[in-house]
């Protein structure tokens, strides 16, 4: 039945949102053979993403135009965002005529990050499924999507003094304070054209056929129960990690990271990773080099070549014994080694995630977008972990929060709750699991 089905897939391309929507539709197009998935992005977004993944036959990538002109030179944060956002429906619109054209079926469901809120509208038109697939976790999805409520309960001139309040009017909020919540909904510049993207995107959501993302049910129930009944359908189809995990085989370790960590003590070693899109500025990497090296905590520290530049002189000599610094880890089976005390890290949702998967605590330090608010939620929901103290990187700061973690009975504590989390989600994508069901229930939409 699936022979006539051809699904548009319109990521958005830009920092790590468009590898888990890729993961998704390789899911999707192992499991449904006969329907055709267009995979519709930038040609710099589409080159990173199909050079480093192994696509299945009927997964076909087509080029959209970036919105820059030729020989423009950006200067403005968020410049090469706004540039996209002005010809992206335009962009999508003619690329999908030329995929159906190559294809020879016309588009039969279209599922896009709800960033790009306008797919909405095009899908309307062309009398398809929407199905949004959300890159973060269900606190911020939350949060944006309740963010006229927000307004409405706070008062906009006033909400700087109110930052400590407790949110206790949205379900699952009670521990999270005004502060915590994402830029664009009541802090920040909110009328940039990034929050207001944000805000036509909680606004369109409930036109959703289906609202999908990378978590389990058990992480966030309350929040969950609250999506449920203001979404259409709500399908927690994760962690994608236990789901379609890397062979062992396959797995790339060239530089040796596991071998090592099979000589460290169990749950001795602080794990490094801030991913691709940032880095903490150089007086905190000097910092957290200190307080690393005064405690003498075992650590493991994913790190560009050009960032060894910013540690004290002499770090790296004076560690060798008991560090180890590398361009890039295996971080799944780096976080699921026995010998990984605590995942030093920015607060990215798919890293927080596994987090859980590998059963270890986090200490975080956020930088943008959903960060804060996810790094909040290990502290004060879940319990997994910490918000570095001051929310930045200082030699007291990392040594108090590599103590609490590592050694004190709260940090046992930390230990626990996260492997308890961890039993959720493996039960999640057993058979009979919450995420194997919200699958099954994705794929028969499909259909």
């Amino acid at each position: 039945m699936s022979k006539q089905h051809h699904v548009a897939v319109l990521a958005f391309p830009f920092g790590t949102h468009g590898a888990p929507l890729l993961n998704l539709v390789q899911r999707l197009a192992k499991a449904l053979p006969n329907a055709i998935f267009s995979f519709f992005s930038t040609h710099k977004s589409n080159s990173s993403l199909f050079s480093s993944s192994l696509t299945l036959d009927n997964v076909k990538a087509y080029d959209v135009d970036d919105g820059v002109p030729e020989g423009y030179v950006l200067g403005k944060s968020q410049e090469d965002i706004e540039l996209f956002l002005k010809v992206a429906r335009e962009g999508f619109k003619n690329e999908i005529a030329v995929a159906e054209e190559k294809v020879g079926r016309k588009i039969s469901c279209v599922i896009a990050d709800p960033f790009l809120w306008f797919t909405c509208e095009m899908a309307e038109e062309m009398g398809v499924d929407w199905i949004a697939f959300w890159t973060s976790g269900v606190t911020p999805l939350s949060a944006h999507f309740h963010t006229d409520l927000v307004r409405q309960t706070i008062a906009l001139d006033g909400a700087n003094e109110r930052k400590e309040e407790l949110v206790t009017f949205i379900p699952g909020f009670s521990e999270l304070s005004l502060g915590d919540l994402p830029d664009g909904i009541l802090f920040g510049n909110l009328h940039s054209p990034f929050s207001q993207m944000l805000h036509k995107m909680g606004q369109t959501l409930p036109r959703a056929s289906a609202i999908i993302l990378n978590s389990f049910e058990d992480l966030n129930p309350h929040i969950v129960k609250d999506l449920r009944t203001n979404f259409k359908k709500f399908l927690n189809i994760g962690p994608f990690g236990l789901i379609s995990p890397t062979p062992i085989s396959k797995v790339s370790d060239v530089h040796g990271c596991l071998s090592w960590l099979d000589q460290q003590k169990e749950g001795s070693v602080a794990y490094i990773g801030f991913g691709t899109v940032v880095a903490p500025p150089p007086h905190e990497l000097k910092a957290l080099a200190e307080a690393l090296e005064e405690r003498k905590t075992p650590f493991l520290w994913s790190l560009k070549d050009h960032l060894k530049l910013n540690l004290p002189e002499g770090f790296l000599e004076r560690t060798k014994e008991i560090g180890k610094i590398v361009p890039w880890t295996p971080q799944v089976q780096v976080l699921g080694h026995k010998a990984t005390g605590v995942f030093i890290f920015h607060g990215g949702w798919n890293s927080m995630l596994e987090s859980v998967v590998g059963g270890v605590p986090v200490i975080g330090r956020p930088f943008f977008g959903d960060q804060h608010v996810n790094v909040s939620v290990v502290e004060r929901v879940w319990k997994t972990g910490i918000k570095i103290e001051g929310g930045v990187f200082s030699k007291d700061g990392v040594l108090q929060g590599l103590e609490l973690v590592l050694s004190s009975e709260r940090g046992k504590e930390m230990k626990e709750r996260v492997r308890e989390l961890r039993e959720l989600a493996f039960k999640s994508v057993e058979p009979n699991g919450s995420s194997s069901k919200n699958f099954e229930t994705l794929l028969s939409m499909l259909l």
